[in-house]
């Protein structure tokens, strides 16, 4: 958590501000968590529900399609949402509907209920991000945005190290812990891929709970002293009171964000989605096995989040512009996934893991400063708005991608194509955010 000077309150009063916006950002983190915890399962266990559904590569590739189908109207539905309703009530909604997708998951019998079920889990997991970011508007100011971000971004790599250690745990009745030539067996409940639903699901919904309860605006919330408030409300106050899609559609700004969604969201995608399928198929692991190795990759992945964050932060407050700031730190976290291209043809596991493991992290450090760019660009009325879009946009590519995947998959059985592409990815977003917007200003045009 990052130093805090004195602030001057509301009523001239002077003080170390209080620190609960860092309580709600605790909060967000472990939404996330559970969000990715969630999402990643079907990634986890591929092997048996491809057994049990007859699903082909392209087959499974067709349910994440269309849970990213889902995912992108939903996303662009819940930024307008909850411009109008706000992040309490909007978050709550989002996570009870994907929670109950995610639980009822268990009860499918055939690949069509299995894939309304994820069509739901998108609809409901696409209110995640455009709440937090929601949260983070409200609750931060422009110079700690990007490490609150980089903060509750970090739970999607928490939800990622979770899912491969305690799903196998649930579903099965032993599993294997292997680093190197050593390893341990620890014994599991076997209540199968069925039982790992209902019961992830059911302990989840506890969040909702703490969240309606907890969750006000800084305004609203006996907690929030006047110096953190102050600290708060801190950047220049916007006079936009409301914005129009259209306008909204015509500006560079949202571009630059979607565009940059557009061409990463996929490469995240495929780390959640595949990442198993890859040490199964170059390496040999299986359900029981690849544990280990994903975990190793989310942990360096989380490392990147708050690292990404932190790093433009620290930037700013070393008196660099927001644009200098974001623009170096996405470039050089842009350049640290290129070694991914080389994942493939690598014979020792742990190299692989770590070359992986790198670009991840180079994916969340490169995310966290993409998230701020709405509230960097647009003013607050709009910023939900153009996360919806962005998120749509990301949904779209990760569609593309996954067809993509499943189709080089069945016809090649390597994935040298597809991390070329997740290599260079980056670079290009990189190169699109500078040109669509090259100093990085709030477009202050739009609400007029």
């Amino acid at each position: 958590m990052p130093q805090e000077n004195t602030a001057i309150g509301p009523d001239g009063q002077t003080g170390k501000p209080s620190r609960y916006r860092w309580m709600i950002c605790g909060l967000l983190l472990a939404a996330i968590a559970i969000n990715y915890t969630h999402r990643q399962m079907i990634g986890i266990l591929k092997d048996p529900l491809s057994a049990e559904m007859g699903w082909t590569e392209q087959g499974y590739a067709n349910i994440v399609f269309w849970f990213q189908a889902a995912y992108a109207l939903g996303y662009v539905a819940w930024g307008r949402i909850l411009d109008k309703i706000g992040a309490r009530i909007g978050y709550t909604l989002a996570f009870v509907l994907w929670t109950l997708a995610h639980t009822l998951t268990g009860a499918v019998t055939t690949s069509l209920q299995f894939t309304l079920s994820r069509v739901a889990l998108g609809l409901g997991e696409s209110g995640s991000f455009p709440s937090s970011l929601k949260a983070v508007t409200e609750w931060f100011p422009q110079r700690e945005r990007a490490l609150a971000a980089g903060i509750f971004n970090a739970g999607s790599n928490i939800g990622a190290i979770i899912a491969p250690l305690l799903v196998p745990m649930i579903a099965l009745g032993a599993v294997s812990l292997n680093f190197g030539h050593e390893g341990i067996t620890l014994p599991g409940l076997g209540w199968g891929w069925r039982g790992a639903f209902y019961l992830t699901g059911a302990v989840s919904l506890i969040w909702a709970v703490v969240w309606w309860i907890v969750y006000r605006r800084p305004s609203e919330h006996p907690k929030v002293n006047a110096a953190e408030m102050a600290l708060i409300h801190s950047d220049q106050a916007d006079t936009v009171e409301k914005v129009s899609w259209f306008k909204l559609l015509l500006i560079k700004e949202t571009w630059a964000f979607a565009l940059a969604k557009f061409l990463t969201d996929p490469i995240w995608w495929l780390w959640l989605f595949w990442l198993p399928d890859f040490f199964q198929k170059t390496y040999g692991l299986d359900l029981k096995t690849f544990g280990p190795p994903v975990v190793a990759v989310y942990l360096l992945s989380d490392v990147g989040s708050v690292a990404g964050g932190w790093m433009s932060s620290f930037l700013i407050k070393r008196g660099f512009s927001v644009n200098v700031a974001r623009k170096a730190t996405l470039f050089v976290f842009a350049l640290m996934a290129l070694p991914v291209l080389l994942a493939q043809n690598v014979t020792n596991l742990w190299v692989a893991v770590l070359i992986i493991g790198i670009a991840a992290a180079a994916h969340q450090a490169f995310s966290a400063n993409v998230l701020t760019l709405p509230s960097d660009l647009v003013p607050k009325a709009a910023v939900g708005s153009v996360i919806g879009i962005g998120g749509m946009a990301g949904a779209i590519g990760g569609m593309f991608f996954s067809k993509f995947v499943g189709y080089i998959l069945d016809k090649t059985h390597n994935y040298s194509a597809i991390f070329i592409i997740a290599a260079f990815a980056y670079l290009v977003a990189f190169v699109a955010i500078h040109l669509l917007s090259p100093h990085l200003k709030r477009n202050v045009t739009i609400g007029q």
